[in-house]
């Protein structure tokens, strides 16, 4: 029996370290044991003028059938389109608008720090030479409509949100193309990442038109350096597409998968929403009325994807307007705030099989920092309160391990007795354990049974957009990087080594060298995680300390 608790207990230990070195693997930026090394992509192509992106296909059950697409930069009007960006600035957000279609090519989130430079803005969508990352939008139809290639004129003049004001409108109309114009009025809200898009058809031509509205995320496939794989397989280091529809439910479509003309989703629904996902952050186009739509995902060139629905807008009568009210997020993962805003939405942070568990301890965390105010005390009075639900089956496991530790001696004795009889050994073991009413391995299954609970902890606070930029004391900064000056993992490595001290010693010599070695290494790998992980680590090891030491001193069992 006690041999089924040592292979118990190493297996545990072994898989740990394999665990740890993969999230290191990933963290570096090397591949995964256990997935293929990703496709490194050349540089990625503008989406903007010159590019050879093109309009999604319009759909026979969406649109006229046959109808056809813009050539890319095909607008009317102007011949050669003119391109103005317009800067405008909310309490949460700076956002860029290219009057060039009418689309968002850039996001500063004013209240999220860039990770490898605290002294800037996290900036999430963005156009520039060597990355692309855009929200589009536009119309197709038998002929040509305007799309997100069209010179629009910007009719609003605020850029900043006045103090007091809840709301910046900023609208533009784009230059008539076969006498239909479209007008986008984007609305930005005090504290929301969350942009109201109203889409206006206005069909001033001498004949009726039945358009169909597509808005899309634009992006390239190459991983933010910063923001890239965190350890062990945290949920949030997937960077590509995502789906939603009631019936399909969560759906994601992996930038590969694109390229391969592989993804798999649905394609029609009548409610749903589309999203490019990161570890953090996302951007989704959102419309939460019961209105047919249809999903693409498509490659528009080298390394560059687009995602996203189609609306059909119906037959515009000369001289008359139609509207498509639609939402535009980007931003932050902050779940609770996902949830408002569109059914399934909150899924974009996601925790992988550990989701039931971890959807409560997360929400249990989150009231923990209404109340203090920090989320690294947060994840300490998280912390304590598991240990609480758990105590009375930890002390059943710490009551184990002291007995055990207490036999030992009388266990070496007998072991060294009885050296040369390996099966009466066994058998005198196995008779000092009933004497004593020992259970070998029952201080192991208690600490078995928790740990799903604790993984579900660890990818909360690896997932969570809160710990990003959060301080907790001192030069604690950020919950969501290494300690800088590694005192947490220093203070983890000591707890862990007194733990062990308290642990009942192997009989065998090289399993006690190995029961000091195995810690030492877990430990070193906590030198490069995220401080609140390693907090969580700590304050779980001081509990069980505190717990196992007591218990050893009701059992009167000393070193």
């Amino acid at each position: 029996m006690n041999d089924l608790r040592r292979t118990l207990l190493w297996s545990v230990f072994a898989v740990s370290l394999l665990m740890l070195w993969d999230g290191w693997l990933r963290h570096s930026g090397q591949p995964s044991l256990f997935a293929p090394a990703p496709v490194v992509a050349s540089a990625p192509a503008s989406s903007g003028p010159g590019s050879s992106a093109t309009l999604p296909t319009p759909s026979a059950a969406l649109g006229t059938p046959g109808a056809a697409v813009p050539a890319e930069g095909a607008a009317s009007a102007p011949v050669v389109p003119q391109s103005e960006l317009i800067t405008v600035t909310t309490d949460v957000v700076k956002a860029t608008f290219d009057t060039l279609g009418g689309s968002l090519v850039k996001v500063e989130l004013l209240q999220h720090r860039a990770q490898d430079d605290f002294k800037q803005n996290m900036i999430l969508l963005n156009r520039t030479a060597g990355h692309t990352y855009v929200a589009e939008s536009g119309l197709i139809a038998n002929t040509g409509l305007p799309n997100h290639k069209t010179p629009f004129t910007v009719l609003s003049t605020e850029r900043v949100l006045a103090d007091g004001a809840q709301d910046l409108v900023i609208k533009m109309a784009s230059a008539p193309v076969a006498g239909v114009q479209l007008v986008k009025t984007f609305t930005l809200h005090r504290g929301n990442y969350a942009i109201d898009v109203k889409q206006e058809v206005v069909n001033a031509s001498a004949v009726a038109v039945s358009p169909q509205l597509y808005v899309q995320l634009v992006r390239d496939g190459t991983v933010p350096t910063a923001e890239g794989p965190t350890m062990i397989g945290a949920p949030q280091a997937y960077l590509g597409g995502a789906f939603y529809t009631g019936e399909a439910k969560f759906q994601k479509v992996e930038f590969a998968q694109i390229e391969k003309n592989e993804a798999e989703f649905q394609k029609s629904a009548d409610n749903g929403w589309v999203a490019v996902v990161q570890h953090y952050f996302t951007a989704a186009w959102l419309n939460n009325t019961q209105t047919a739509r249809e999903f693409y995902a498509r490659k528009l060139d080298v390394n560059l994807y687009a995602m996203g629905m189609l609306f059909p807008v119906g037959e515009v009568a000369p001289g008359q307007t139609k509207a498509i009210d639609t939402q535009l997020l980007v931003g932050p993962q902050e779940e609770v705030k996902l949830a408002e805003l569109a059914e399934g939405l909150e899924l974009v942070k996601d925790y992988g099989w550990t989701h039931l568990m971890a959807k409560p301890l997360f929400w249990l965390l989150n009231w923990l920092h209404s109340l203090l105010g920090n989320w690294g005390w947060s994840i300490v009075a998280l912390v304590v309160l598991l240990k609480a639900a758990f105590y009375w089956l930890n002390a059943s496991a710490y009551r184990s391990m002291g007995k055990m530790k207490a036999l030992n001696p009388r266990i070496q004795a007998m072991r060294e007795r009885l050296k040369d009889k390996p099966q009466e050994m066994q058998q005198e073991m196995l008779k000092i354990y009933r004497e004593e009413k020992v259970n070998p391995i029952g201080g192991c299954l208690p600490i078995l049974i928790q740990i799903p609970v604790f993984i579900a902890l660890y990818w909360v606070l690896l997932s969570s957009v809160e710990m990003r930029n959060a301080p907790w004391i001192g030069w604690i900064t950020d919950l969501s990087i290494k300690d800088p000056y590694f005192v947490l993992p220093a203070l983890m490595t000591l707890s862990t080594l007194l733990q062990t001290w308290l642990n009942p010693t192997p009989p065998d010599p090289l399993q006690a060298k190995m029961m000091w070695i195995m810690p030492l290494l877990f430990s070193v790998m906590f030198f490069f995680f995220p401080a609140g992980l390693v907090l969580y680590w700590l304050t779980n090891n001081i509990l069980s300390i505190a717990q196992q030491w007591m218990i050893n001193r009701q059992l009167g069992v000393t070193k």
